[in-house]
């Protein structure tokens, strides 16, 4: 059972602030923060991370799922229309709260680190069964993200999964930082929100390297030049 301080605003059966765990069916969400605004243009694609994704946790009900690009109803609808609890953060804003700096490039304090990691992802040990977390973690420090990743190991379960994106051009000084909203078990919308310069990139060596303490790691590489990783517990 997850402490009261993530039970912020229920939707499905119960209501706001009831101090029950709510059914299956209900949406969780820590905290309600405006998202950053978002471009118009928006695209489909097909998706073989997100196919994985769903694909190891088809057939299962009442399942813990993590959301860390933050609130988003397409998703929220999918999510609990599936059986499963869905939890929101939003790393990108977070991020901006706790370093204090446009371009994210302050991140090695012990202190702030610590203030983000707090805010983000202070759930019960093996208390989550999958984390969707997109395309933020090429925006973190290498502090920040051995950190982030630390915890990320925690809170999964055994077995659970998570699904991240990379972007594959490892000399590209700008890259478009995007939402993701699920269509289907292997459609995304996908738009852009602007762009970001990374903190660090990736190829699927440093990217093994950097996931060596989960059990697997796939890679899917698409026509965005992003690189879909999933990643067993």
């Amino acid at each position: 059972m997850l402490p009261e301080k993530f039970r912020g605003m229920l939707r499905g059966s119960g209501a706001a602030g009831d101090s029950k765990i709510p059914s299956q069916s209900s949406f969780y969400l820590r905290a309600s923060r405006p998202r950053l605004s978002e471009r118009e243009t928006v695209a489909p694609r097909q998706s073989r991370g997100l196919e994985q994704f769903f694909s190891y946790i088809r057939g299962q009900a009442g399942l813990s799922i993590l959301d860390v690009a933050g609130l988003n109803q397409d998703n929220v609808n999918f999510i609990t229309s599936l059986g499963h609890k869905l939890y929101s953060e939003d790393f990108f804003r977070s991020l901006q709260e706790a370093f204090n700096e446009p371009d994210l490039s302050d991140q090695s304090n012990p202190g702030r680190i610590d203030y983000f990691l707090r805010q983000t992802l202070n759930y019960p040990d093996q208390s989550i069964d999958g984390v969707l977390v997109w395309d933020v973690l090429e925006h973190m420090s290498p502090p920040l993200l051995a950190a982030a990743l630390e915890r990320l190991f925690r809170i999964l379960r055994p077995k659970g999964y998570l699904l991240a994106f990379f972007h594959s051009d490892d000399k590209v000084g700008e890259v478009p930082n995007y939402s993701f909203r699920i269509q289907d078990f292997n459609t995304l919308m996908v738009s852009q929100r602007g762009v970001r310069n990374p903190l660090q990139t990736f190829n699927n060596r440093s990217l093994e390297k950097l996931f060596q303490k989960f059990e697997s790691v796939k890679f899917f590489l698409t026509r965005e030049n992003l690189r879909e990783v999933i990643v067993k517990r």
